[in-house]
């Protein structure tokens, strides 16, 4: 069976949710079915010679999740944490990683008119991970969401988190 983020609204077209949330001053936006849980951030446990953006491990019931920093994943200057930062828990590639952010937004729903293609660009790897940007106010077209294919981003050679499944297997899986 099929799942997936979509589902139709009055006029018939394929909304989409996404759960929002901020680095910075930005918004961004990920697939809500990827998504396990929201938890307040706690301290991980680190592992030597590990990347930066990789702060370290939870156990969460269990289960041994690597917890990435996207500020520091996308180059944003730190921050200290504070009490709206959390670990977004999500389920990528049949593997759970946790990503740090500095708050959650809100889950909102998107009709397809509302999302724009993302930017071309001939040589960046800064953006292949972002599938388009949304403008959810229309009253605010210049207030945009950045939307993210968090499975092409954990999944990508330099995160080097998770093995790249087969297109085959990821069409299956779909």
């Amino acid at each position: 069976m099929r799942h997936d983020n979509t589902r139709s609204n009055r006029s018939g077209s394929q909304a989409a949710e996404f759960l929002s949330f901020r680095l910075g001053s930005e918004a961004y936006g990920i697939d809500i079915l990827k998504v396990q849980e929201i938890r307040g951030y706690e301290q991980p446990t680190r592992l030597a010679n590990a990347p930066d953006y990789l702060r370290g491990v939870l156990n969460l019931r269990g289960v041994i999740v690597p917890v990435i920093d996207l500020r520091v994943k996308f180059g944003m200057a730190d921050v200290p944490f504070n009490a709206h930062t959390v670990t977004i828990v999500l389920t990528v590639l049949g593997r759970v990683v946790g990503v740090v952010v500095d708050s959650v937004s809100d889950v909102i729903e998107l009709d397809p008119s509302q999302i724009r293609p993302a930017p071309e660009f001939t040589d960046a790897a800064c953006v292949e991970h972002v599938v388009g940007m949304a403008s959810p106010d229309a009253s605010h077209p210049e207030h945009m969401i950045i939307l993210m294919d968090i499975e092409k981003l954990m999944g990508s050679a330099d995160m080097g988190l998770l093995e790249q499944a087969p297109a085959e297997e990821l069409a299956e899986a779909a």
